[in-house]
């Protein structure tokens, strides 16, 4: 569903969803659009993601329709949704590239975000998520070309091109923001 709206609204439900998920005790990462936003990126018009780990992600759904919003089980079977009047809350649990685990949490960084100070998962896991979603039906770049404008300095090019190297479509992006400046260019070891 796509729906016109200012950030502001997206915030708010930020806020909402944060809350209950605290409030729940849920440990969860700000994930997506939103993290990059956090550390410096553009706004997002999407969604509110949170990465949340497989055993938790029943649990946090229940705690954000305690708080009004509208669950709905998709049929991916790697998130769980929660509707906020338009705006969508996605529970990531099992993105491709493994599961939400410990190593996630220890990566993150606690921040202040719209008042609200929260884990925000770190940017290398949100570029690395987006790059191995590509595939050959979704490969739009320019959602990820728009991330590793804004935040390539907080990147770690060579843990991201370790850990997109079975994808192609991954490969094919950072010989890309390679070639454009973006990213410098790989190690020698390999990286």
């Amino acid at each position: 569903m796509s729906v016109d709206f200012d950030f502001e609204v997206i915030l708010r439900t930020l806020k909402t969803a944060a809350g209950a998920l605290r409030d729940a005790d849920v440990p969860v990462l700000l994930g997506g659009g939103l993290a990059v936003w956090a550390r410096g990126g553009a706004k997002t018009e999407h969604d509110v993601d949170f990465f949340v780990k497989p055993e938790d992600a029943e649990r946090a759904q229940q705690a954000l329709e305690a708080a009004g919003l509208r669950g709905e089980n998709p049929p991916e079977g790697w998130l769980l949704k929660a509707w906020d009047g338009n705006v969508l809350v996605d529970l990531i649990f099992d993105p491709r590239g493994g599961p939400i685990d410990d190593e996630w949490f220890e990566r993150a960084d606690e921040l202040d975000v719209y008042a609200v100070t929260m884990l925000v998962a770190s940017l290398d896991d949100v570029l690395v998520t987006k790059l191995l979603a590509l595939t050959e039906q979704n490969l739009d770049y320019s959602s990820v070309l728009e991330t590793a404008r804004a935040v390539r300095e907080q990147l770690d090019w060579d843990d991201v091109r370790a850990r997109c190297e079975g994808s192609p479509y991954a490969k094919a992006f950072l010989v890309l923001v390679e070639d454009l400046g973006i990213a410098p260019a790989a190690s020698p070891s390999g990286g």
